[in-house]
């Protein structure tokens, strides 16, 4: 995951976000000050207080309409985020799809995951009670400016928590609209806040008594920092940060369905995304008929706007991104790579990078082992599977990764045991899905979310013993 942070600020009072498909200016937002937030944090607090004494039945009925708020406005919020930071339109509608299903299976499992669990005690009686903790600070990037703070501020709230959010500066059309959804869904006053302020700003909550938990998504080493500044204070962390997702073409593969799928999960939202199918590795027995077809479905790949129904690849979000593909690009072709196809910043109005395949690749190389957050696909040749399986764990990242085989026993085999990483596809490329844990190990981050496991992360798992 890329820097999360931020859009181009006109003055030292405003921040002014950038369409990047007209690089005109979308929206402008007023910075708020250490004292607003200091206020905000207040509100957060006293919200808790009352929030997390409401049922859980209360506590749905409010989010489920929230969901069903968001589902009518669908199309608003898809344009919306397409304006602000890139993404295509069919892009958009899918992530409010996925938002609603998230919101929609959390209310329909909150009681279950939530309810005490009796235990079995020799003198008396236990429980396993779940208690919100209090206020959770949540820092989310701009990629998928809707799903990132759905995907852990419905669980905070169901869970009974408050939550004061830093979203990336260049989304906050999105932060304000969420915001929006949730006071006209009923959540009561402070119990989901966006903060408007600079990160000089809110430094300090990491240190507030009344934070109980931070949570973050965006870059190993914005992450490394996050963690540092919460351990200080014995915070609890999620971490959701970057990925370098290895794919495995072997030899017995289902060519079509590898290229195929393969494509979509490095174009899918323009490229930008953590978990998205980032370098091919592929056994040299099919080697070049897997790259022959590689290259036929990149080349169908359709650049353009963004809210036309048939652009497959929009621009990047933030002109700073934009030149960063292009040195990690450049970067990589003078150390040695070779250039397939594409390569290049599209000579046009709006931040368009060419759908690009670099292969002959190797360590050190931008291409190889760091992450490239854009229609970039780097493809690189093993002798066989041990080869392979080596290749794609000797990486910092561990966040996800495929397999593609006829023998599937044998890639749930190898998927469960051998590869190091905390998700895993077979035989095609899915993201996130509301009831599959969620997240990382290495510079990946740690911490699960969705499902179940993104319930326990919001909660103070306690034990309550009646003894006889």
């Amino acid at each position: 995951m890329q820097n999360q942070e931020t859009s181009k600020t006109m003055s030292t009072d405003t921040c002014t976000l950038i369409n990047p498909f007209t690089e005109e200016t979308f929206k402008t937002f007023k910075y708020e000050s250490k004292s607003d937030v200091e206020k905000k944090l207040e509100k957060s607090q006293a919200a808790f207080n009352k929030w997390s004494q409401t049922t859980i039945k209360e506590r749905v009925k409010i989010v489920k309409k929230f969901g069903d708020l968001m589902k009518g406005q669908k199309e608003d919020i898809a344009t919306m985020m397409t304006n602000e930071m890139g993404k295509t339109h069919a892009g958009g509608l899918a992530e409010v799809d996925l938002c609603v299903a998230i919101v929609d299976y959390c209310c329909e499992n909150a009681e279950k995951f939530l309810s005490p669990e009796e235990q079995p005690l020799d003198q008396g009686k236990a429980f396993n009670h779940f208690s919100p903790l209090g206020v959770v600070f949540g820092i989310q990037p701009w990629n998928f400016p809707f799903y990132q703070v759905i995907r852990y501020s419905v669980h905070a709230i169901l869970a009974g928590n408050s939550t004061l959010l830093r979203h990336a500066s260049n989304v906050w059309a999105s932060a304000e609209k969420i915001e929006d959804l949730y006071k006209d869904a009923g959540l009561p006053e402070g119990v989901f806040q966006h903060l408007y302020a600079k990160h000089e700003d809110i430094e300090f909550l990491y240190s507030s008594d009344e934070v109980r938990l931070v949570t973050f998504t965006g870059s190993p080493s914005t992450g490394k920092k996050v963690a540092v500044n919460a351990a200080k204070h014995l915070k609890k962390t999620i971490l959701e940060l970057g990925g370098n997702d290895a794919y495995l073409i072997l030899e017995d593969a289902d060519l079509d369905l590898a290229a195929e799928a393969c494509t979509k999960g490095r174009m899918t939202n323009n490229g930008e995304t953590c978990t998205a199918a980032k370098r091919f590795i592929v056994v040299e027995a099919v080697y070049d008929k897997f790259r022959e077809k590689f290259i036929e479905k990149m080349k169908e790949i359709q650049m353009g706007n963004p809210h036309e129904k048939t652009t497959k690849l929009g621009p990047m979000a933030r002109k700073d991104l934009l030149e960063t593909i292009d040195d990690q690009v450049r970067e990589s072709l003078d150390l040695g790579a070779t250039c397939v196809m594409g390569g290049n910043i599209e000579k046009r109005k709006g931040f368009f990078f060419q759908p690009t395949i670099l292969e002959n690749l190797k360590p050190g190389m931008p291409a190889y082992d760091g992450e490239i957050f854009g229609p970039v696909a780097s493809l690189i040749k093993v002798k066989d599977l041990e080869e392979a399986i080596e290749v794609s764990n000797n990486s910092q990242f561990g966040l996800g990764g495929g397999i593609f085989s006829a023998d599937v026993e044998m890639a749930k085999e190898i998927a469960s045991k051998r590869l190091d990483t905390g998700m895993v596809n077979i035989n095609g490329y899915t993201n996130a899905r509301p009831n599959l844990p969620f997240g990382g190990v290495k510079n990946s981050g740690y911490g699960r979310e969705h499902g179940r496991f993104g319930f326990l992360a919001y909660v103070n798992v306690k034990s309550v013993r009646v003894i006889d």
